[in-house]
């Protein structure tokens, strides 16, 4: 018998955690951690509503956070198998997990030494040894290389072109009774003709998808991205005031600096100084270099030039607290792009308390702004904004620009399921809030005819 049970990403955007079992072998897709609202946030100290031991082993459709970041936890209480990964993704592993440890210890530490927790003590959700722990289960799998977990268990990695190292799961299972069953799990599915990675791979057939459904209600802007960018960095200089980008340290920060080179070299917008304030970014800048096997063409032929694609002609990279203050302390006309992408924590919080107040500054999203979070009551026009026990006022400019999303619109994503040669026995849509997944729902069953189910927390169903 094969099950599927949704143990996250349901009818929200984070949390990502998909259990199949087969005849009694577990394997879980995802182990992200929930953020935003605090009743989504109160269930990653809840029990896992398994056992962690009766977990075999997890696959890794990629890196960010809410895919990966419960994994240490996991550990903690008693996962031990193998987690499977693209090469990419385990560097980058490497780097998210340690941080997210990190900055959970910090901010327990901070709340505990300014007394506003309502916890006594603050304690972080695990710690830097747990997430260490958690990397030496890692085993990096190539794309497109069939790895048989047990006799009736394999799968592959599909590029997905989401962010550096990011796969769909195709997952083949043979039951018992001698069916054959495969499960495609997308992950977050990237976009079309985007700088720097390649494109999301066709794929053709699957029994069963786990579909994100992020932006099944939306489309993206048509609009010039980098001429709108321009647009704003143009104006926040006129004014004497600076950029502020909270971005996702992978993926976003990597594609806004991009741009940022793109414009520099038209002579579009004027060489400022670039701060790009955030280890794990300033990682992810150099890993994202390492791995060819992601790039598109564009990306690739630069780098054959021997140009570093990444990087502006003042550019700035702040690993250390002293290097980050020091950020902080410069008052000239400049952009900072600090993590994270929803101000949800972070070293962009302390920029946003100090330049917030400002009416000369512009703070811009770019991406999307999960329900709950900071970045998204910032968007929606709050006139102050809690951070570290106080209200701060917001008089600064909020600009959000929707198009630098890394996740496909409701259009590509029905374009990438258009390369389906035989229509799937069912598709489950995660990874997105309850109107994003059920516009999805009602345009695939228009186009396609499709069986698509929107699951709930805990349901499980048989394959």
């Amino acid at each position: 018998m094969a099950t599927l049970q949704f143990l996250g990403a349901t009818e929200t955007v984070t949390g990502s955690r998909h259990l199949l079992e087969l005849d009694g072998y577990r394997v879980m897709v995802d182990c992200g951690l929930f953020q935003g609202f605090k009743a989504l946030r109160e269930r990653n100290w809840k029990p896992f509503p398994v056992n962690p031991a009766s977990i075999n082993s997890i696959i890794l459709t990629h890196a960010h956070i809410d895919h990966t970041g419960y994994l240490p936890r996991l550990v903690r209480e008693g996962f031990s198998g193998p987690v499977f990964a693209t090469p990419a993704s385990v560097e980058l592993a490497r780097i998210l997990l340690p941080d997210s440890a990190k900055l959970q210890e910090e901010e327990a530490d901070y709340a505990n030494r300014k007394g506003y927790s309502v916890h006594q003590p603050a304690l972080p959700l695990y710690s830097v040894r747990d997430a260490s722990k958690a990397l030496k289960l890692f085993e990096p799998v190539k794309y497109d290389r069939t790895i048989e977990i047990t006799k009736r268990l394999s799968f592959q990695f599909v590029e997905a072109g989401h962010i550096i190292g990011s796969g769909f799961a195709r997952i083949d299972m043979k039951t018992l009774d001698g069916r054959e069953i495969r499960v495609l799990a997308t992950g977050d599915i990237g976009r079309y003709d985007e700088p720097i990675l390649k494109d999301p791979e066709t794929v053709e057939e699957a029994d069963y998808v786990i579909l994100e459904s992020t932006y099944g209600d939306r489309e993206h802007p048509d609009v010039d991205v980098k001429a709108r960018l321009a647009e704003i960095i143009n104006g926040t200089v006129a004014r004497g005031g600076q950029v502020v980008i909270p971005s996702f340290a992978v993926g976003r920060t990597q594609q806004v600096v991009y741009l940022l080179r793109e414009l520099e070299d038209a002579g579009e917008i004027p060489v400022l100084p670039v701060y790009v304030d955030s280890p794990m970014a300033v990682s992810a800048i150099k890993l994202y270099l390492r791995h060819p096997e992601n790039h598109d063409l564009e990306m690739t032929a630069l780098m054959n030039e021997k140009r570093n694609p990444l990087a502006t002609r003042n550019f700035i990279l702040a690993r250390t607290v002293a290097e980050s203050k020091a950020v902080s302390a410069r008052n000239e006309p400049g952009i900072i792009i600090s993590a994270s992408g929803m101000a949800t924590g972070g070293r962009i919080l302390h920029h946003l308390r100090q330049r917030l107040p400002d009416e000369r500054n512009t703070i811009v999203f770019v991406g999307f702004q999960a329900a709950g979070t900071r970045g998204r009551r910032l968007v929606e026009g709050e006139p102050e904004i809690k951070m570290f026990g106080e209200n701060v006022p917001v008089r600064a400019k909020i600009e959000q620009l929707d198009s630098l999303s890394a996740h496909g619109d409701w259009r590509e994503i029905l374009r990438w399921l258009s390369g389906f040669k035989k229509a799937p026995k069912r598709v489950f849509l995660v990874h997105g809030e309850p109107h994003a997944a059920q516009s999805l729902k009602e345009k695939i069953q228009a186009q396609f005819g499709w069986d698509v189910e929107i699951p709930k927390y805990l349901d499980k169903v048989e394959l």
